[in-house]
């Protein structure tokens, strides 16, 4: 790995994670046109393209401070609202947590390869037109979810371990379908985010350098893997801020076509040899 495909899997990464458009998807399709995907390091490469959404975290720590030191004072006792808020995202979280590190390995092997991720690409663009377009939820603020709404969405963000289905799009349909309007169903996303990504990057972490052979570091580099968390960070906060200021003004239904136009277009690009993206794991 270079530099520049660090930068690249960096602003890729910063500007996919938050919007509704699979990151992992972007990723895994990215990394395979950078020829990342085969090799000796492909499980690092693998790891990273999880690790490097701690940029993605670190944006939304940055952008939402105010919302997340309101969950801190509520936890002290200093803010009630702030206590209920951290009360819906720790249910929202819930699920993920006590099912994703059991399912991680199954997941990496099946699903973590490019025709995986085109199908959940298509069908995630379809649910994105038929149940995003226009709708703007009731209007209900964030601590006005109840803690059956915020289990309905942790429920949601299940469907967003297949790599390419976007986290972000799922749980922001989840949240308007509970009554949020689009922004919030967004930012209550973002917030989700903060215990989801943060997660699953200490488990992919741990695992990868527990593992035995050489971890992501030793193969790809201590700075190339800084550099794309940087980036991350960086291009992470941008998006964040333009998604919020689109979704004031407009539905869901443009990200649902993006998504489609991308997979018609990379479907004809494999078909006519264009384009490689790996093989598929071989069946066990």
């Amino acid at each position: 790995m270079t530099i520049l495909d660090a930068i690249i899997l960096g602003i890729v990464e910063g500007i996919t994670e938050y919007l509704p458009v699979s990151s992992t998807g972007h990723l895994v399709i990215t990394s395979a046109l950078l020829g990342l995907d085969s090799g000796e390091s492909a499980d690092s490469v693998n790891a990273l393209l999880i690790v490097i959404q701690g940029g993605a975290i670190l944006a939304v720590l940055g952008l939402y401070w105010s919302r997340v030191q309101s969950m801190i004072m509520g936890l002290l006792g200093r803010d009630r609202e702030g206590l209920r808020l951290f009360i819906t995202i720790c249910i929202a979280f819930a699920p993920a947590a006590l099912i994703g590190p059991f399912v991680d390995d199954w997941i990496e092997a099946k699903l973590m390869h490019p025709v995986p991720v085109l199908i959940a690409l298509a069908g995630g663009g379809i649910l994105m037109i038929f149940i995003g377009r226009g709708r703007q939820g009731r209007g209900l603020e964030l601590t006005q979810l109840s803690l059956l709404a915020a289990l309905l969405i942790g429920l949601m963000q299940l469907l967003a371990m297949w790599p390419g289905v976007s986290r972000s799009m799922i749980t922001i349909v989840a949240g308007m379908a509970v009554g949020l309007r689009a922004s919030k169903a967004a930012e209550f996303s973002f917030l989700l985010g903060l215990p989801t990504l943060g997660g699953a990057c200490a488990f992919k972490l741990m695992k990868n350098l527990s593992g035995e052979g050489p971890n992501l570091f030793q193969e790809l580099g201590w700075l190339n893997v800084a550099i794309g968390v940087i980036v991350a960070t960086i291009s992470a906060a941008i998006a964040v801020r333009w998604l919020v200021n689109y979704l004031n003004r407009h539905g869901l239904a443009v990200f649902g076509w993006y998504r489609i136009g991308l997979t018609i277009l990379l479907a004809v690009l494999l078909m006519t040899g264009v384009m490689t993206l790996g093989q598929p794991p071989a069946p066990s």
